[in-house]
C-alpha cells in the first residue's frame, strides 16, 4: 500500500501544476474554490488531504476529472517525480544524516516541479541502466558520510578506550595513552562474551555447509550462538568476536546478523554494521597508541621498510585490511593527511582480471576509482602487480610506489599489501594511497628514499595516452574517440 505522505504529495503536486498550468494564484483560487489559502497552500505540499466534495471543487475549477487527481499517476510532467515516490528513493538515500530532512527535500519537489522532473528522471533512469540496487545507494551514501568526518568518529573511539578500561586488557587501571604491551588475547574476548552476553561461538557448523562458505560468521540471536567459518584466520576471528560484543554491548539496532552482508534493509543497518566494525578496530588498535607507533616505527624511518610494516600488523594481530584502513581513521584526525583513498581489489592473474570490491575516498574522488563498465585498470598500479607478485611467490607482500597519474599533478605515495586467495591464480590487495604535498613531505621521512620505484599511471586502459606502455591490457579507445572528435571540430571550424 502506498504510505499516507506519498498519496498527499501526489495529490499535492498535481494541484500545484494545475493551478499554474491556468494562471491562477492561492488567492484566485481561493475565490474560485472557497478553499483557505492556508489550507491551499498545505495541500500543494502534501500536509492536507482534502475531502470528496473539496477534490470535485477542485476539479471543476481546474477543469480536470475527479478521477485523474485521486488517482497515483500523472502528465508526462509530473510522473517522474511521482516514480521516485513509488520507487522508495526518499527513504533509500538516509537524507537525514547529511542534514537535509524530508520534509525539506518535499519543499523542493513541490516548489519547483518541473525544474527537477528532468534531475529526477535521470537518476532513475542511471540507476535503472546500472543495476543500481538499494544496497549500492546505502554503501555510497556510508562512503559519503566517512567522507564527511574525514571517517574519525570521536565517539567511537571513547567507547573502545571505555571498554579497553573496563576489562583491563593492559594491565591493571591501564590508561590507554600508557599502553606498551602487545594485541589483546582472544580468549579474554571469548570469555567477555559469554560471560557479559550469554553468547558461546561454533567454529563447526558453518564448515559443512557449501552454500555457507563465502561468509564470515553468522549471529543466531534466538539461541544465542556466534557461528564463525572454520577458515578463518586468528585476526579474522578475533575481529568478529569484538565485532559482536560491541553490538551487545551498544544494542545496536537493526543490524546485519551475517559477514559478508547478504541481503541490506536500511541504512541503519549499514550504518550500525559500520560503528561496530569501527569501534572493534579502535578497541584492537588503540588510538593513542597507534599514533605513536606510527609515529616512531614507520614514518620516522628515513628508508622506506618493509618489515616494519610488517612488525606492526603482526604486533597488534590484525589483518592488512584492518591495519590500513584503520590508518585512514587515524592520519586525517592526527597526521592531518586527510587526502588520501583506499581500495581493495580482486585478482586472477591468469585470466589478466581485476575488480575493485571497496574504495574510500577522503576530501575529494582521487584519480584511482571502480567502473561499473568493461574498462581495464591500469596495470601499472602497485595494487595489481602486487598481487601478481603474491600469487607469484605464494606468499603476503608488503610494497610501495609512488604514482603520478598522467596528464595531472596528483601524485600519491601508495602502500600496498597482498595476499594470494585459496582459488588457484587469485590474490587480493589492500592500499592506501596519500596524496604528496609539501605536508606529506614534513610527516613522512621515507618519502624522500631514491630507491621507492616512481611510475606514471592512469585510471583505466582506454583513457590512457601513454605512450609504448608494456602493461597495456587495452588500446586507447576513449581517448581515440576524444581525439578524433577533436579532429572533426577542429575541421569544422576551417568551413
Amino acid at each position: 500500500m502506498q504510505q499516507p505522505s506519498n498519496i498527499n504529495l501526489i495529490f499535492g503536486l498535481k494541484i500545484r501544476a494545475l493551478r499554474i498550468r491556468k494562471g491562477f494564484n492561492y488567492t484566485e483560487l481561493n475565490q474560485l474554490t472557497g478553499i483557505a489559502v492556508s489550507y491551499l497552500h498545505d495541500i500543494e505540499n502534501g500536509k492536507k488531504y482534502p475531502k470528496a466534495d473539496k477534490i470535485l471543487t477542485l476539479a471543476k475549477v481546474l477543469d480536470v476529472d475527479y478521477d485523474y487527481l485521486v488517482s497515483l499517476s500523472g502528465d508526462k510532467k509530473i510522473q517522474p517525480l511521482i516514480d521516485l515516490l513509488n520507487s522508495n528513493f526518499l527513504s533509500t538515500i538516509p537524507w537525514e544524516h547529511f542534514g537535509v530532512t524530508p520534509q525539506a527535500l518535499i519543499e523542493v519537489f513541490t516548489n519547483a516541479p518541473d525544474r527537477v522532473t528532468a534531475f529526477i528522471s535521470t537518476i532513475l533512469k542511471l540507476s535503472r541502466n546500472y543495476q543500481m540496487s538499494r544496497g549500492n545507494f546505502y554503501t555510497l551514501a556510508l562512503r559519503s558520510y566517512q567522507d564527511l568526518f574525514d571517517n574519525y568518529f570521536e565517539e567511537l573511539e571513547e567507547i573502545a578506550n571505555q571498554i579497553i578500561i573496563e576489562n583491563d586488557f593492559f594491565g591493571e587501571n591501564t590508561e590507554t595513552k600508557n599502553i606498551n604491551t602487545e594485541n589483546i588475547n582472544k580468549e579474554i574476548l571469548v570469555k567477555i562474551l559469554w560471560e557479559n552476553y550469554q553468547i558461546s561461538i561454533d567454529r563447526i557448523k558453518m564448515g559443512v555447509i557449501e552454500e555457507l562458505q563465502k561468509l564470515r560468521s553468522f549471529f543466531n540471536a534466538e539461541k544465542k550462538i556466534l557461528y564463525l567459518n572454520k577458515n578463518l584466520s586468528e585476526a579474522q576471528e578475533k575481529f568478529l568476536i569484538t565485532r559482536e560484543i560491541i553490538f551487545q554491548k551498544l544494542n545496536l539496532h537493526p543490524r546485519p546478523y551475517e559477514t559478508v552482508l547478504v541481503d541490506l534493509k536500511s541504512f541503519e543497518e549499514l550504518l550500525n554494521n559500520f560503528k561496530a566494525s569501527y569501534t572493534s578496530c579502535a578497541l584492537l588498535m588503540p588510538e593513542d597508541k597507534l599514533v605513536e607507533d606510527i609515529r616512531k616505527k614507520l614514518f620516522n624511518h628515513e628508508k622506506w621498510n618493509p618489515n616494519a610494516w610488517k612488525d606492526l600488523l603482526n604486533q597488534y594481530d590484525v589483518t592488512s585490511e584492518m591495519f590500513l584502513q584503520r590508518l585512514t581513521n587515524i592520519l586525517p584526525k592526527h597526521f592531518g593527511l586527510n587526502q588520501l583513498f583506499f581500495l581493495r581489489l580482486e585478482g586472477n592473474v591468469e585470466k589478466n582480471e581485476y575488480e575493485i570490491t571497496k574504495e574510500l575516498h577522503l576530501a575529494q574522488l582521487h584519480d584511482p576509482y571502480a567502473n561499473v563498465g568493461t574498462e581495464h585498470y591500469c596495470r601499472r598500479w602497485l595494487s595489481i602487480n602486487i598481487i601478481k607478485e603474491a600469487v607469484k611467490k605464494n606468499d603476503y607482500i608488503i610494497d610501495v610506489q609512488i604514482s603520478q597519474y598522467w596528464q595531472t599533478h596528483n601524485r600519491y605515495l601508495c602502500i600496498s599489501i597482498a595476499k594470494p586467495n585459496k582459488e588457484k591464480n587469485t590474490a587480493t590487495s589492500v592500499t592506501i594511497g596519500i596524496m604528496i604535498d609539501a605536508k606529506t613531505s614534513r610527516i613522512i621521512n621515507f618519502l624522500n628514499d631514491k630507491n621507492i620505484i616512481i611510475k606514471n599511471v592512469h585510471t583505466t586502459c582506454e583513457r590512457c595516452g601513454i605512450e609504448n606502455c608494456l602493461e597495456r591490457a587495452k588500446n586507447p579507445v576513449i581517448l581515440e574517440q576524444k581525439e578524433q572528435l577533436n579532429l572533426i571540430k577542429n575541421n569544422l571550424k576551417e568551413l
